[in-house]
């Protein structure tokens, strides 16, 4: 982003905003919108800037953007008011977006409306190794993002494993303790009911209307009409969870679960037997196709030099095997199609061009140790200052409690004004933690730049297909153009441009790479 000034500073004197989000199970983590509207708006204080708008957003997941309409309202409001905002200020940087990809998107949704993004806890700035770090800190964002997501999808699986039903149970069963049990109000009557359908009198309707008849009821979808239906039962007769057996069509996997079995197997199949008797619709499964295919990692991020689409892909079968190909979704002009292997040889030209030198990438390390480490030398210095605040707020409180003992203030102002006192001291300690100095590994991340940037081809190779599409965004933010044949008129982002002039590469100030 090229500024006269930085925010903040006597020459600018546009307005920041403040964005809050805080996730349901956030609410009682030292995350509250109080908490972070209090440090936010320290920070600005701190930088000179006047507040212009706060955004508040309240039991939102940073794993989407859709789903947050505050950030949205956020966005567009920096849009509509531009020329008078110069900065959005949170509290963390994963307060953004936990993932990689979409927080590079709203960052640089940002910069083209010429506002700088502030972290009021993290080190952040408008250089370019700066905003090097900046990008690291939220790729570490979602990196513990997926660890979460990891344990929690492993811990599932254990369960299932073990033989414990994930998710809610079907009619007959409760769910206690997290373990299935008889329901000793329905249980009975869906055996019976199980061997009433193993006889192959009873259609489903028939087996609707009696068991509704008992008593039984759809009740766990919260319908107002809990009537049982055919479409229902159809799927209750399917479920092999009444033979004792816990099936997972995520895994695969069949296992024979903990809960006290209903029915015998041999009822059950006798029971599939008579569906499948009656069931004169039954067709393959057919596969969904996926628009993200391992196969096409270029599909969306090259474009027609002839009418701008991007391109895609698929595969033709020929007398003795099968050909990849990208092309043009408008398919305009002759010879629309491009061989895959053309494709992924242009880039891998472009890739071997653009990767650094081992001199370039020593340079951009010390560098970036340089401003890291005085990055941390003013986060020390908040938590300094927020000692001798907290030393202030705790002498405030001991006054407080002894005009309660001594009969000047009543217990309901008491209780008032010490639950104030409470917050400010949650706050000033989420302020000094000392886990924001120790959080981010240096030498992990030089040694990332090393690994990833002296060789762009083999880090895509090894690369799945999400951080393929993050590396290429993040080298070409406006895609590559194919032109028939070859890249032309590729534009660098202006992050790994800063790369490449420290290694003497002449890079047009529009951006341009000629190829």
């Amino acid at each position: 982003m090229t500024t006269a000034s930085l925010p903040g500073t006597s020459e600018d004197s546009r307005q920041a905003v403040i964005y809050l989000r805080v996730s349901t199970e956030e609410q009682v983590d030292n995350y509250s919108l109080g908490t972070q509207s209090d440090i936010c708006q320290k920070e600005a204080e701190r930088r000179g800037l006047t507040i212009g708008q706060i955004f508040r957003e309240e039991g939102r997941s940073a794993k989407t953007i859709r789903d947050r309409p505050t950030l949205i309202e956020l966005l567009e409001y920096c849009r509509v008011h531009k020329k008078d905002v110069g900065a959005v200020i949170v509290y963390r940087l994963d307060r953004i977006s936990r993932q990689t990809a979409d927080y590079l998107a709203i960052r640089k949704k940002l910069a083209d409306f010429d506002i700088t993004l502030i972290s009021a806890t993290e080190p952040t700035g408008d250089t370019p190794t700066e905003r090097f770090i900046e990008t690291m800190l939220a790729g570490f964002a979602q990196m513990d993002n997926d660890v979460r997501g990891e344990r929690s999808r492993n811990g599932m699986k254990a369960r299932f494993l073990s033989g414990l039903h994930n998710g809610s149970v079907p009619i007959g069963y409760l769910r206690e303790s997290g373990y299935a049990v008889k329901d000793a109000e329905t249980f009975a009557t869906m055996k019976a009911g199980w061997e009433l359908m193993a006889t192959g009198t009873k259609s489903l309707r028939d087996m609707a209307r009696i068991l509704d008849k008992q008593g039984i009821k759809d009740i766990r979808k919260g319908y107002k009409d809990a009537t049982l239906r055919p479409q229902t039962l159809s799927g209750i007769f399917r479920n092999k969870f009444y033979a004792g057996k816990v099936i997972s069509k995520k895994y695969g996997l069949e296992v024979q679960g903990q809960h006290a079995p209903m029915i015998s197997e041999e009822l059950f199949y006798r029971v599939q037997a008579i569906l499948d008797g009656r069931n004169r619709n039954a067709s393959p499964n057919i596969a969904k196709r996926s628009l993200d295919s391992p196969e096409f990692p270029m599909r969306r991020l090259v474009n027609c030099s002839r009418c701008g689409h991007s391109f895609t892909g698929s595969w033709t079968k020929g007398k003795n095997q099968r050909y990849a190909y990208y092309f043009c979704v408008k398919r305009c002009g002759p010879k629309s199609n491009v061989a895959l292997q053309a494709i992924d040889d242009e880039r891998e030209k472009l890739l071997a061009k653009l990767s650094l030198k081992p001199e370039t990438i020593e340079l951009i390390q010390a560098y970036l140790r340089h401003t890291y480490y005085l990055r941390i030398g003013a986060v020390k210095q908040k938590r300094d200052r927020a000692d001798v605040e907290l030393k202030q707020v705790y002498t405030t409180r001991q006054v407080l409690i002894e005009k309660n003992l001594s009969g000047i203030y009543s217990d309901d102002i008491f209780k008032e004004q010490n639950k104030v006192l409470e917050e400010k001291i949650k706050g000033i300690r989420v302020s000094k933690n000392d886990d924001v100095l120790g959080k981010y590994n240096l030498e992990a991340i030089t040694k990332f730049i090393e690994d990833k940037f002296k060789n762009l081809n083999e880090t895509f190779a090894t690369s799945d297909l999400e951080r393929k599409r993050v590396l290429m965004c993040w080298i070409f933010p406006k895609g590559l153009t194919w032109s028939y044949p070859g890249y032309s008129n590729t534009q660098i982002g202006p992050f790994y441009r800063s790369f490449l002039d420290l290694q003497g590469r002449q890079v047009r100030s529009g951006g341009d790479e000629r190829t």
